[in-house]
């Protein structure tokens, strides 16, 4: 006797009611697909596909605070990510960044008929796929979050609320307001990522400009970058410092 098919758990993410309604309509009408769950932002997605452990999820690249494009990076951290297929109202030409990736989108209006064949051809991404995605899409933008693994789930931290980054071995230690985090990431793709709101000042190290309350050149000639709220001090390198020093002048004379 053959084991009976399981439907394909799905959850919709939209901040717009219409969009989810029409959604769950085309999904009733669907066999072997299964909706579990509906979420109407970023913190709510992660929060039901962590809980629900979703097989697919139907994603709205555009919403208020977090794009779908930087949710979606977020899931893939899970160790069960699920599939993504990304929902927009964009128009064609637009389209160029998810089709280059071959990645699952549906065009708003979305019709029974395209969202089956999404649904059917369903893949989870790789983060490769995802870092390409997100440089060359229309909503192309520094992450608002960060996502960490604390026990086996992922925890959101604002970057707003991140001091600075440290570079160990293999890890980056995350300095933010409310304790520290580890990070499997690259200092320098943080750098670059990050580049309007932090400030490289040593090979190993990144700091937020709003965090920097003073810095000192001791006899020595080495430069201290003293952090606002901390009672640590930082080493800014040589190599670092001119560029460091014009921009603060720079922002200090903006203002």
């Amino acid at each position: 006797m053959s084991t009976p098919k399981s439907s394909l758990r799905i959850l919709i993410v939209d901040d717009e009611a219409l969009a989810r309604e029409r959604l769950e309509r085309l999904l009733s009408d669907l066999n072997d697909y299964q909706l579990i769950g509906q979420a109407i932002n970023a913190a709510e997605a992660l929060q039901l596909c962590q809980l629900l452990e979703p097989d697919a999820v139907l994603l709205d690249v555009r919403m208020p605070g977090m794009s779908g494009i930087e949710v979606a990076q977020h899931l893939n951290n899970l160790d069960e990510p699920p599939a993504i297929i990304f929902t927009t109202a964009y128009e064609d030409h637009a389209l160029d960044a998810f089709e280059a990736e071959a990645v699952g989108y549906l065009l708003k209006p979305i019709r029974q008929e395209k969202l089956l064949r999404a649904l059917q051809h369903a893949t989870r991404l790789s983060n490769n796929r995802l870092q390409h995605l997100k440089n060359y899409s229309p909503t192309r933008s520094a992450r608002t979050h960060l996502c960490v693994k604390r026990a086996d789930k992922l925890h959101m931290i604002p970057i707003h609320e991140v001091d600075y980054f440290i570079a160990e071995q293999k890890y980056i230690t995350v300095h933010h307001r409310t304790g520290t985090d580890l990070i499997d990431e690259s200092l320098k793709d943080l750098s670059i990522e990050f580049e309007e709101q932090f400030i490289r000042i040593h090979r190993n190290s990144l700091i937020a400009e709003r965090a920097i309350d003073s810095i000192e050149r001791h006899n020595d000639g080495q430069y201290k970058v003293k952090i606002r709220d901390h009672t640590e001090t930082l080493t800014m390198s040589r190599r670092h410092s001119a560029a460091v020093l014009r921009r603060l002048r720079g922002s200090h004379d903006e203002n």
